[in-house]
């Protein structure tokens, strides 16, 4: 018998209906699998406990909506005794809606099997956190698998399945490495980038030794990329300000921009070199080696919404800078050379 791909036609998968995808905490944590990594001791466990009992009673999340369900627990780092004393510290009115265990099987040998079989027992059942992954792994290694990505890939797909094929949000709780990354902080997840390849939503929290305040990052297919800055206080993380991608892209924008904008607010034209812009502006803050990096990245974000025209020509050895202010009715002004 001939093995055929299942394909639809791009008229018809348009035309089907099809709900949404399935939020756990609104625009944050969505239906699939979603790897939250930190490192060793910053809190990572409490967060987990205080998001399930939260949850689990419909409350908000750092003030924002949460999908009101049955949450199971698996706190394996933990015992039963350490969790009924967290439990007292957070909440005087425990719910029985989450449902918590300290022990369970393995991926690919029993974890599975168990998760399935509860969600068959408890239907309300739409989170499921699992802390740690690296106690649901097999410790013998990528024997019999394609190395360390293979058998990284492998193991999240596992789990994957269970939560696309039961329209569940699962969270696994997992370790960053010592190693550093200043330019993009979801390389120091430990493993293989098959671990935030095979993620639906990866979140990185990250803390100073010193400080109080941690950022957790996220990113995913159907979340857009967030950042938090979150305070450990009375055992709880709240939030101390909440980004999302226009807000972080905005605060990246330098200042430069902006008091180019109110400079050029009483002219209608300007021409000169970078050295002539920071003499004329009085600038103080930035380098003429810098001014037409900044204007050729974001001009078209903070200039032109300004009605602020930017052209730039080398001329010999400068490079001259031209800004024309249109108050609507300059349609000649693009027959100048610069």
């Amino acid at each position: 018998m001939k093995r055929k791909l299942v394909t639809v036609d791009a008229e018809t998968l348009l035309a089907t209906p099809m709900s949404k995808t399935m939020f756990i905490v609104d625009g944050l944590i969505p239906q699939g699998v979603n790897v939250l990594s930190g490192a060793a001791k910053i809190g990572k466990s409490w967060l987990m406990l205080w998001l399930g009992l939260q949850v689990s009673q419909g409350l908000p999340v750092w003030g924002i909506p949460t999908m009101h369900c049955d949450v199971l627990y698996l706190c394996l780092e933990d015992t039963q005794r350490r969790i009924k004393d967290r439990l007292f510290d957070l909440t005087n009115d425990p719910p029985r809606s989450f449902h918590l265990s300290v022990t369970c099987g393995l991926i690919g040998n029993g974890l599975e099997e168990e998760i399935i079989n509860f969600l068959e027992d408890f239907p309300k059942t739409k989170l499921v956190i699992i802390d740690t992954l690296q106690k649901v792994r097999d410790s013998k290694g990528s024997a019999g698998k394609t190395g360390m990505y293979g058998n990284d890939y492998d193991d999240i797909s596992s789990i994957k399945r269970i939560a696309d094929e039961h329209d569940i949000s699962i969270i696994l709780v997992h370790h960053l490495r010592k190693l550093k990354d200043g330019d993009d902080p979801f390389n120091e997840v430990s493993g293989s980038t098959g671990i935030t390849g095979a993620a639906d939503t990866n979140y990185v929290l990250k803390r100073k030794r010193s400080s109080r305040d941690a950022t957790l990052l996220a990113c995913g297919r159907d979340v857009e990329y967030q950042e938090l800055t979150l305070r450990f206080q009375d055992l709880k993380w709240e939030l101390v300000e909440h980004k999302n991608t226009e807000e972080i892209r905005k605060a990246e924008i330098p200042q430069f921009l902006f008091r180019v904008a109110e400079f050029m607010k009483s002219r209608t034209e300007w021409v000169g070199t970078a050295t002539d812009l920071i003499a004329d502006m009085a600038e103080t803050e930035t380098t003429p080696n810098v001014v037409t990096k900044y204007l050729g990245q974001f001009s078209n974000e903070v200039l032109e919404p300004a009605g602020i025209e930017y052209r730039t020509k080398r001329t010999g050895q400068s490079r001259l800078i031209k800004f024309i202010r249109h108050d609507g009715g300059d349609a000649n002004d693009g027959a100048n050379d610069i």
